[in-house]
């Protein structure tokens, strides 16, 4: 039975790293319900065990910030903050610019890949409509999605489930990588201007066309006051998961969006991975398997190391449920390179992160096509850069 229940592990996470089964129509989040229930049939964990395994405050950040950018997305504010975005840029090397540091400002804010999901059709067409090469600013698009979302709690899953499980404050969180994210955002810019001589142009763009979108201004009015009180709240210290949630009451009150229309932005499937994922690390720590990544995990460098590889292999928010158990509460700095390097590891391929795979297919809809080498091109040196960024950083 125990030979099996390895037999399990081992197939479950090869299906999370292909995204898939060969020969099967299931998702990450069946993948990881599925190895979970055999899991349970083979004894390495009771119905009781699966339950206690899951992190209620995670899942309930996790869908309260959902709610929030859903209220945000029909209210047009995403598409409103773009449109102010590229109006603001003169030249393609300002566009490139300001896309790099709006990207990574907003994915700060809101989860990445709300932003990617939103930005990535927007920017092809306006690339197009300009005669620009949509490849760098996709690009662009991608790894700030990434870094900038390094910067906060709120920024990608993998940060909330380190937020959750650390109970390091928001604020205290910020301070510690806002100024990776910050300086990464820069790297970001000098590459892709080293890459791509198609950006460094300094000549006036032409009109610019107009933004076709719907603005609602009163549930943007109430959308934004949320958003501030709730950022509020977290500087000051409330509880993350339970201000969260609070905010997601009062946005869910509404007279305008019924609410199946809230529910069906939410992602449903993201919050069953978790789900699954919570399980399948207690069978995990149950069967003795983290004692060899235990040495590695008790050294910076190593932990950096362990994370980058299996985020590329595994995705990274199942590499942050893998590995947090090895990291001492009281560890702070572990903590924060173990954030860091799960989301910086994103941009090293394109299969790294999920912001990736959405820019990458959205564009491919778009007959527009993001080739992995071309990706590679890009995110290898910047993986390296920003990494020994924020190992220098945080261990300085």
């Amino acid at each position: 039975m125990e030979y099996l229940a390895y037999a399990v592990l081992f197939l479950t996470y090869l299906g999370l790293g292909l995204g898939y089964w060969p020969g099967y129509r299931m998702n990450r989040a069946a993948i990881a319900l599925c190895g979970a229930a055999f899991l349970i049939v083979l004894g390495v964990l009771d119905l009781e065990g699966a339950w206690e395994a899951l992190e209620p405050h995670t899942l309930t950040f996790l869908f309260g910030v959902m709610v929030l950018n859903a209220h945000l997305g029909y209210a047009g504010f995403f598409q409103l903050v773009l449109d102010r975005l590229v109006h603001l840029a003169r030249t393609p090397l300002g566009l490139l610019v300001w896309l790099t540091y709006g990207t990574g400002l907003l994915s700060a804010l809101f989860l990445n890949d709300t932003i990617a999901i939103l930005f990535t059709p927007l920017v092809l067409a306006l690339t197009r409509s300009l005669g620009l090469p949509p490849v760098p600013y996709l690009l662009a698009l991608a790894g700030a999605t990434n870094l900038g979302s390094v910067a906060t709690l709120t920024g990608n899953p993998q940060n909330i489930v380190v937020g959750s499980l650390s109970k390091i404050g928001y604020l205290e969180f910020a301070q510690a990588l806002a100024p990776v994210a910050l300086l990464g955002l820069s790297l970001q810019v000098a590459l892709l201007y080293a890459l791509y001589p198609a950006v460094r142009s300094r000549a006036s763009l032409p009109p610019l066309p107009p933004f076709r979108f719907r603005l609602h201004r009163a549930l943007l009015a109430k959308g934004v006051w949320v958003s501030l009180a709730l950022l509020a709240a977290f500087l000051l210290g409330y509880p993350l998961a339970q201000g969260a949630l609070v905010a997601a009451g009062f946005l869910l009150w509404s007279r305008r969006l019924r609410s199946e229309r809230f529910f069906m932005r939410v992602d449903w499937e993201l919050l069953v991975l978790f789900a699954g994922l919570f399980m399948v690390t207690a069978a995990v720590k149950a069967l003795g398997l983290l004692a060899p990544l235990e040495a590695l995990a008790n050294a910076p460098a190593g932990l950096a190391a362990v994370t980058t590889l299996l985020s590329n292999l595994i995705s990274n928010v199942p590499a942050v449920l893998l590995l947090y158990p090895l990291i001492p509460s009281a560890d702070t700095q572990g903590w924060l390179m173990l954030a860091a390097a799960a989301t910086l590891a994103g941009n090293l391929t394109l299969l790294g992160s999920v912001a990736n795979l959405i820019v990458a297919e959205a564009a491919r809809r778009e007959g527009c096509r993001l080739s992995f080498f071309e990706h590679l091109r890009f995110g290898l040196p910047l993986t390296l850069l920003s990494l020994l960024l924020a190992y220098g950083w945080l261990y300085r």
